[in-house]
């Protein structure tokens, strides 16, 4: 729910790009797997923030409406699993097997102390409100219950800002997703 500034994605891009490309097989199919998974992260951040709105770019305490609409339904961290799937797919791309799990395991590690903070602090604004969402909604692991949304009784989902403003709010993280394969791409080319 909210942004931190984290210490972990400045070393792994520095990883990506400075690390001489692996050697895997099925080099094309790797290189594609990776963008696959790279758009598939971006995808669920563009979707989590259509419906978070500017709040998820709060870098304070300041609680905006609790968010049960979009993939919150599903699971109440999308923007930190399309993070991990960025990174993860980075990694691939970069045909640097080995750095995918090991980016997996420290951004986990990161985002579990992050969301431990955030749950505390939403426990204790929003109390029951916030208690019966995470009796309903997992935390990572998105639980999909016959295909229909799961929202808590009595909550109305609230519009939908449109998409230029939804682009306009995650336009950083798609600058340096075109920046990272720029610069990849030219790692290739040397």
């Amino acid at each position: 729910m909210f942004r931190h500034r984290t210490w972990l994605p400045l070393p792994i891009a520095a990883a990506i790009l400075l690390i001489p490309s692996g050697e895997t097989p099925g080099g094309g199919l790797t290189i594609l797997t990776g963008v696959v998974l790279t758009a598939i992260g971006e995808g669920v951040r563009l979707w989590g923030v259509r419906h978070i709105g500017a709040i998820s770019r709060t870098r304070s305490e300041r609680l905006g409406p609790l968010v049960e609409t979009g993939p919150f339904v599903y699971v109440r961290n999308p923007l930190y699993i399309g993070n991990v799937l960025l990174w993860v797919g980075f990694a691939i791309t970069a045909r640097l097997l080995w750095l995918a799990p090991i980016a997996f395991a420290l951004l986990a590690v990161e985002y579990h102390w992050i969301v431990k903070w955030e749950e505390a602090l939403l426990l204790d604004r929003r109390g029951d409100e916030y208690r019966s969402y995470v009796h309903q909604v997992p935390r990572w692991i998105p639980r999909i219950r016959g295909g229909r949304t799961q929202v808590r009784p009595g909550s109305v989902p609230g519009p939908s800002p449109p998409l230029q403003m939804t682009l306009f709010s995650e336009r950083g993280t798609l600058l340096a997703i075109a920046a990272g394969y720029l610069l990849l791409w030219l790692k290739a080319r040397s």
